[in-house]
């Protein structure tokens, strides 16, 4: 070494140095929610400042810096993310925002007023519009235009089903505009006329059936948009009676000769342990419910036989990650069985359960479903 040349010393590496082995820098690469509070870290090539938990694209580690609140990121000359919003007191305030949006729709509309406008919700929140549009939707299944059409829909059933309030009146008190508006998807929303709808489904008929299978007894019935029940259970009376609770003031007919090929369709799937999806013998289904239930029935409709999920792995199918529950609950609101093959969905331990129709019943089916098609023809012939 030249005696007139000195080493280079090495860089200072201080306490705001993302290291390896630093708790901080293991919390901000897997976006840890619980450090969130305890420190912020800055991007030098960004100039912003962010919480651990926030889910901007990584920065590179040698452009990290952390301080320990958000006041001396600012001091150094860093700004706050728009994003994470790293100044907001306690968690991440997204829960905060998407329910202050959805009552701010939800007043808009209990006033019978428009409802706010995407740029609207997305400058309060403090984010761009399509940010905004992208996290409401994850987190509530719908974007705001299909949220606020849910809220009026819900809000014209309890309106028709008020006595002495006209049709008309309910339609405007509901939130819309337009009665024309209304009128142009009101079979979608209520499955009915909103007169007929109000007398509690009066005056539609719907043809059932009765049969036998090897899981007990067996209901299907239909209305004249499609399928809109399909029961299991043990004997026949207990189905029909539920089937006349679900629609006290329908007419109720027994089946004719064309319907009859309806239930034998069904009784094959039971049999067969397929289902809709494996024989391509689609039905017409006339179900309704909430357009996240709905959402939840075609992601069902889209587990082949054989298979199944957890409730939780479909929440995260649907954009939806911590809405197991509200994806269980939609399981359990379904009135078609095998046509909905919510028997596809099971607990993160893989147990069966949940079913409207008897544990047992699940079993069975799955077991069906995972034996090879030979096992099944041998099982069901004749000694």
């Amino acid at each position: 070494m030249d005696s007139h040349t000195l080493p280079t010393p090495p860089p200072p590496k201080g306490p705001e140095q993302p290291l390896p082995s630093d708790p901080r820098w293991r919390a901000v690469r897997a976006r840890d929610a619980s450090a969130d509070g305890t420190f912020v870290f800055a991007v030098r090539t960004t100039g912003i400042y962010c919480r651990p938990s926030c889910r901007a694209r990584a920065a590179l580690a040698r452009n990290i810096i952390f301080f320990p609140n958000g006041t001396a990121a600012a001091a150094a000359g860093f700004r706050p993310c728009r994003r994470c919003q790293p100044d907001h007191a306690g968690p991440r305030p997204q829960a905060a925002w998407i329910v202050a949006a959805c009552r701010r729709i939800e007043c808009a509309t209990d006033s019978a007023e428009a409802a706010p406008t995407l740029a609207t919700l997305a400058a309060a929140a403090g984010l761009s519009t399509s940010h905004f549009q992208r996290r409401f939707q994850a987190a509530t299944g719908l974007s705001p235009k299909a949220y606020a059409t849910a809220h009026r829909a819900r809000r014209l059933r309890a309106q028709l089903a008020e006595r002495g309030v006209s049709v008309t009146d309910a339609i405007y008190a509901a939130g819309f505009q337009a009665s024309s508006r209304f009128y142009a998807g009101a079979t979608a929303r209520l499955g009915m006329t909103p007169s007929v709808w109000r007398q509690g489904g009066e005056g539609v008929e719907i043809r059932f059936a009765l049969g036998q299978t090897t899981l007990g007894a067996l209901l299907v019935a239909c209305s004249p948009r499609g399928v809109c029940a399909i029961a299991l259970g043990d004997k026949p009376e207990p189905l029909l009676r539920d089937l006349q609770h679900q629609f006290p003031r329908a007419r109720l007919l027994g089946a004719d000769r064309a319907f009859e090929q309806t239930i034998a369709r069904v009784v094959g799937w039971v049999e067969a342990g397929t289902g809709e999806s494996a024989t391509g013998d689609a039905l017409p289904l006339d179900v309704r419910g909430t357009a996240f239930q709905e959402r939840v029935w075609r992601a069902l409709r889209r587990i082949p036989p054989g298979r199944t999920l957890t409730y939780a792995a479909l929440a995260r199918r649907l954009g939806q990650p911590s809405a197991a529950r509200a994806v269980a609950g939609a399981c359990a609101a379904n009135s078609v069985a095998l046509a909905i093959p919510c028997h596809r969905v099971v607990r993160a331990d893989g147990a069966p359960s949940g079913y409207r129709w008897g544990i047992a019943r699940k079993q069975a089916l799955l077991a069906r479903e995972r034996q090879p098609r030979t096992a099944r023809e041998t099982e069901r012939a004749p000694a």
